[in-house]
């Protein structure tokens, strides 16, 4: 409705809508999502081919040149590496939940999350969606936008900025909000790389899990995901991010360059990536003759095939193989109390003006 000075008062009174008006959407509220790199919606051929076509069509993952990675992702690729795929994603899938561990972690972040912001404002509403796969972005915005959410926080789940993951997120965000006529205010979580809650609780997860082991390490992997080095020479600044946070959790456990190690991950394809390589370096230190080592992941804010599969099941098959002995892959901090803490703080912080 509109205003219009009344005759006998001068004062604004509300004009009535034309009976053809449309009607103002909801508003009022501020919505929150947080957005992960995605799941396929089974571990099974179908599922895992349009998961992996969508994902590896996406330019900001794979920078090569159309004209030579069409026909090799259309042909090769999703013809063989399906079936690959879904056998791993297979062996660690949540049968009770008939979901992959990263859905599921990222649904109780989400749930917990919201009851946490319930008590401190009321107009807070908390989704998420994944950037490959489902919930898509579109349809969570959508969502928020039908609940009344006229500004809209959206955190991608990096703690370290990269073009492939946080900077796809916003792309494919502001993507959908071109369609919108009546588009929200929207905030972008920035990268929590050093913040000191992070670090902490980074920290005190670790302290955690090495005290529930029945061994020692002699070495503790930092392992991050891996981009390849020509992404590092265009300007992106995830190697400095993430060598930063590795640095900040090495001084905080009380650790030197020798106890903890920064290492690099999920290499694919032929060209130099990040180094030094998780794999490799496992393979090196157990032929060096090191017998306990623990890997922790502490780019991912949930567990997934990355971790649980690739660190977990893969890099331990390495160390055992070439000499090593006792070997522990360290969650990481998932829907925990170190991890919740973690997420209020980014969002409570990004949420200043709002509440």
């Amino acid at each position: 409705m509109t205003a219009g000075p009344s005759l006998s008062t001068g004062v604004a009174q509300p004009l009535p809508f034309p009976g053809d008006h449309p009607g103002a959407a909801a508003s009022g509220r501020i919505g929150v999502l947080l957005v992960n790199l995605g799941t396929p919606d089974a571990p099974t051929y179908w599922p895992m081919r349009r998961y992996l076509k969508e994902f590896l069509s996406d330019r900001r993952v794979i920078e090569v040149s159309r004209l030579l990675w069409w026909p090799l992702l259309n042909g090769i690729i999703l013809t063989t590496r399906p079936g690959k795929s879904g056998a791993k994603y297979a062996s660690i899938w949540d049968q009770a939940e008939n979901a992959s561990p990263l859905l599921v972690v990222t649904r109780r972040q989400t749930e917990k999350l919201a009851r946490a912001f319930a008590g401190r404002d009321g107009r807070v509403v908390v989704d998420f969606a994944m950037r490959y796969g489902s919930p898509s972005i579109a349809e969570r915005l959508d969502g928020l936008r039908a609940r009344g959410c006229d500004r809209i926080l959206i955190v991608p789940l990096y703690p370290q900025y990269a073009a492939a993951t946080t900077a796809t997120v916003c792309d494919k965000a502001f993507e959908h909000l071109m369609t919108l006529r009546w588009q929200p205010a929207v905030r972008i979580a920035p990268q929590w790389h050093d913040d000191p809650v992070y670090i902490e609780a980074l920290a005190a997860s670790v302290r955690a899990s090495l005290a529930g082991l029945d061994f020692e390490p002699e070495v503790v992997l930092a392992s991050f995901h891996g981009v390849p080095k020509t992404y590092l020479l265009a300007g992106d600044p995830y190697h400095c991010f993430a060598v930063k946070t590795g640095r900040l959790l090495r001084e905080a456990l009380g650790y030197d360059e020798a106890r903890l190690r920064i290492t690099f991950q999920s290499r694919f394809g032929k060209e130099e990536w990040l180094k030094p390589y998780t794999d490799e370096t496992v393979e090196g230190l157990a032929k060096a003759g090191v017998k306990r080592i623990a890997i922790v992941a502490p780019g991912f804010v949930a567990d997934c095939l990355e971790t649980l599969e690739e660190l977990g099941v893969e890099n331990r098959e390495i160390f055992l193989h070439h000499g090593g002995e006792k070997f522990a892959y360290l969650p990481c901090l998932n829907d925990s109390e170190e991890g919740q803490r973690v997420l209020e703080h980014v969002v409570g912080r990004e949420l200043q003006g709002w509440i």
